[in-house]
């Protein structure tokens, strides 16, 4: 039996962040397409060097991306003490989060790898190095996002290939409620020492491309997504310590700004010192993310527009769909002798086939994605959610002290009291209605300086 979910604390969108989201996202598809056996693509590739072809550093960003956000969001719920009902309330959602889009492609898909299989009478059925196994116990091992728990490579773990990160992430969350409790007591460590660690984590990732080029080891997929997301997390430990004055977002402003120069430069000139030895790059990652954090300007301006923020929110959509449409193309290359060859025409269905993969991801994260996860979240099971009449208060940092530009409240403000309720959302007071019915006791001078300018900010 299941009943309306849960409420959990919910903390304003870093815009920034969410915008960083469609860079990693596309920097990962164009790394897949670059496979595409097309002269064009080949002469991209040869101009643009290790900028496209270390896309597979955009898997660690969203590893680094999503410890922070984690930890924005969870931590504080989280960490004061281990609760199996609050852990299961994480849990569920998270479940929500990544489920519904990823079963539909699953199936979609999977219909497709099975068709393959049976009239290519055991053939190939993806391209990928290693072949998945098809299997029952493999649908199911992928449907419970456990498929890549017991390989110590990812290839041929998943018949949508990229979603072997979203069993590493899955593991990742699961893993969360425990280590919060640890990490939640590291939070008055000096930041130096929090920042540090940060980089840290990244350093066996980094060493990996400086030895060898690629960050492929047994069990690689491990360290990347605990060291990344254990990055993500001291990261955000760094910023919520780092009050957000005028000054700080401007010298944070500038560091992501630099950061990102670097990760470019870094990128290219490693390609001088050996193929992939750029990736070591990575250890600027949780600066970039913790810089964005704080920023209002630049790059973090950027990214806070409204069409990156919706990128950003459709990108899961996108990671999920783009090789699936890719896997079409790449099996009617071998077929229809139109899509291949120096002719303009193959070079233009290959650069439809890349620009399909947006409006593909916008519908499958409008129709599927958002609804579906809406829809998980509202049937929590009873026995997860706390009893109706409990409320709990809790300590929380927004994420400002005041507006700025637009972008939404900022990390690093003073702390402001919030009324955490769990149970079945209450009836929310009408738009019009007058007053502040259940705004918190404190708020920060920035925000109530807002609310005084605009009268219906103390109505939303």
């Amino acid at each position: 039996m299941t009943t309306t979910a849960a409420r959990e604390t919910r903390q304003p969108e870093v815009r920034a962040l969410t915008g960083l989201r469609i860079v990693a996202a596309v920097w990962v598809v164009v790394f897949h397409f670059h496979f595409t056996a097309l002269g064009g693509v080949a002469d991209v590739v040869a101009a643009t060097g290790p900028l496209l072809t270390a896309g597979a550093l955009g898997v660690d960003m969203f590893f680094v991306l999503s410890g922070f956000v984690i930890a924005y969001t969870y931590l504080d719920v989280l960490g004061p003490r281990l609760r199996a009902r609050t852990a299961g309330r994480f849990v569920w959602a998270r479940a929500a989060r990544l489920w519904p889009a990823y079963v539909v492609v699953l199936v979609l898909f999977g219909a497709w790898v099975v068709a393959r299989h049976v009239v290519g009478g055991g053939g190939p059925v993806v391209f990928q190095a290693e072949q998945p196994d098809v299997t029952v116990g493999a649908v199911v091992r992928q449907l419970l996002l456990v498929q890549l728990w017991d390989r110590p490579y990812f290839d041929g773990a998943s018949w949508v290939g990229p979603t072997w990160s979203i069993s590493a992430e899955w593991l990742a969350y699961l893993l969360f409620p425990v280590a919060a409790v640890v990490l939640y007591r590291m939070r008055r460590l000096p930041r130096p020492l929090l920042a540090l660690g940060a980089l840290l984590l990244m350093a066996p990732i980094a060493a990996s491309y400086l030895v060898i080029g690629s960050p492929y080891f047994p069990w690689s997929w491990l360290v990347r997504i605990l060291c990344g997301f254990g990055a993500g997390i001291l990261a955000f430990l760094v910023v919520r310590r780092t009050r957000a004055t005028a000054r700080g977002r401007w010298v944070a402003s500038r560091i992501a700004d630099a950061t990102a120069v670097l990760v470019v430069v870094g990128l290219c000139l490693g390609e001088f010192a050996g193929e992939g030895r750029g990736g070591a790059v990575i250890v600027l990652f949780p600066v970039l993310v913790g810089a964005l954090a704080i920023a209002d300007g630049g790059l973090a301006r950027l990214l806070s527009t409204r069409a990156f923020c919706y990128g950003g929110r459709a990108s899961y959509s996108l990671y999920l769909v783009h090789i699936p449409i890719f896997e079409v193309y790449w099996l009617s290359m071998a077929h229809v002798p139109v899509l291949v060859g120096p002719t303009v025409t193959a070079h233009v269905i290959g650069g439809l086939v890349l620009l399909a993969t947006f409006p593909a991801a916008a519908l499958l994260h409008r129709f599927v994605e958002a609804p579906g996860s809406r829809v998980v979240r509202a049937h929590m099971p009873t026995f997860l959610q706390e009893p109706r009449h409990s409320e709990k208060t809790a300590q929380v940092r927004p994420t400002s002290s005041g507006p700025s530009r637009g972008r939404g409240p900022l990390l690093g403000a003073v702390p402001l009291a919030r009324t955490v309720t769990y149970g079945p959302p209450k009836q929310r007071p009408p738009r019009h209605a007058a007053g502040t019915v259940g705004r918190p006791a404190l708020v920060s001078s920035g925000v109530a300086r807002h609310a005084r300018r605009d009268p219906r900010a103390a109505l939303s």
